[in-house]
């Protein structure tokens, strides 16, 4: 088994192309680094209305090295079937994600292709595992990119009003629920931290490894930190929660402040799906960015990145990006969490609003300090989040799955 050849589906809940956003992302990285160690794989992945795009636009090499296949899903909110879903106790979270359609597309694909893996993409697929089951003997791994549940309740905790804060309580109540009892219907689970991985080991008896996040190191090539403009920046998916109300809480708290005292520091945001108090935003030196052609080129331009996140689980990618390309950044330690960081060496962490003013006022005034920081990042990320020593570690796990169930 050690040099036999595997054939993996990967079943993803939004598609891997484009990689514009953090899932994508990671799923692509994954996928490619397991065709590059020379495995088949099969990607069937749903084509949604929050992350849509003509399948026609994906490149044909692209299309014949992964086999991609997408099937339509509305994940819209649809007022009724979250009103009457109160009442059913499921978790409407994974509901929107059944699609018979879809269920008819995978059942094709097993029947015309044997698989030694099929790994699922997130929790929101996990109700196509009886489908699995009956249809192949694969082994089924969940690749776990956060503990759902956990976002849900944390973004409830900073929810102020009352009737909200009710309703995400629910969610995160019955995500929860739904979480923790379907574990053990897995095989095996790949969280992408280590502080996940704690999650997955007490409550499942499933084997858990953790891989990370990893990058193409050949692709990250960083610009010279003092010929970027020295400005602050974000960048991250807008209608991703989290990332909304980080951005309005340093906004509300932070940049009044720091704007008054430094009048030519300006701040950067970008993203997909800027909301439109955002883009109606007035404040002194914010320019609204949106989505940029190349995350790369907009992480080089600049030289500080935030990322105010007090919800949230698993790893933020761009800050792993932006580490990478040797930026400084400024996280809160929930926004830091997964990554094996030293505060003040290779990031800054800032967990309130005067800890961000301070963590500013101090680059500002020492220029050294960013560009120490910056480096000392790029290679902490080099070290632990080399993508082709990470799938090492899956296709290791894969094959040690694949041995126990023969």
């Amino acid at each position: 088994m050690a040099n036999s050849k595997l054939n993996v589906l990967f079943i993803c809940n939004k598609s891997p192309w484009p990689p514009r956003e953090g899932g994508p992302i990671a799923m692509n990285n994954l996928i490619e680094g397991v065709i590059n160690k020379g495995h088949k794989v099969k990607v069937l992945a749903i084509n949604t209305n929050k992350y849509n795009f003509d399948p026609k636009e994906i490149p044909t090499e692209y299309k014949d090295k992964t086999n991609i296949e997408l099937v339509y899903i509305d994940l819209g909110i649809k007022p009724l079937d979250a009103f009457l879903n109160l009442f059913t106790g499921k978790s409407y979270h994974v509901e929107r994600f059944i699609s018979h359609s879809f269920r008819i597309k995978l059942i094709d694909v097993l029947e015309k292709q044997n698989f030694d893996i099929v790994q699922i993409e997130t929790l929101f697929m996990s109700p196509y595992i009886d489908t699995i089951r009956k249809n192949s003997n694969a082994s089924i791994i969940l690749r776990a990119h956060n503990i759902e549940h956990l976002i849900w309740k944390r973004v409830a905790s900073i929810t102020k009003n009352p009737l909200k804060k009710i309703y995400l309580k629910y969610l995160a109540k019955t995500l929860e629920h739904y979480e923790k009892g379907i574990l053990n219907e897995y095989d095996g689970i790949v969280p992408i931290s280590i502080k996940d991985a704690e999650f997955f080991k007490n409550f499942s008896k499933t084997p858990v490894v953790t891989i990370s996040f990893g990058i193409n190191i050949n692709y990250i090539n960083p610009v010279n930190i003092e010929d970027s403009e020295f400005a602050i920046f974000h960048i991250g998916a807008m209608n991703w929660i989290p990332n909304e109300e980080g951005i309005k809480w340093f906004l509300e708290n932070v940049w009044t402040s720091i704007s008054n005292e430094f009048d030519n520091l300006k701040l950067y945001l970008a993203g997909r799906e800027m909301p439109k108090w955002l883009l109606s935003c007035k404040q002194k030196n914010v320019i609204v960015v949106g989505e940029v052609p190349n995350a790369y080129d907009f992480i080089n331009s600049k030289a500080i990145s935030i990322a105010p996140l007090f919800s949230g689980s698993g790893i933020r990618i761009k800050i792993i990006e932006s580490m990478a390309l040797g930026r400084t950044v400024i996280s809160t330690k929930i926004g830091a969490e997964g990554i094996n960081y030293t505060d003040r060496i290779n990031i800054l962490i800032a967990n309130d609003a005067n800890s961000y003013i301070t963590a500013i006022k101090g680059l500002v005034s020492d220029r050294k300090k960013y560009i120490s920081i910056g480096k000392s990042a790029r290679e902490l990320i080099l070290k632990d989040h080399n993508n082709d020593s990470l799938v090492d570690g899956l296709i290791k796990f894969y094959k040690d799955l694949v041995l126990n169930r023969t």
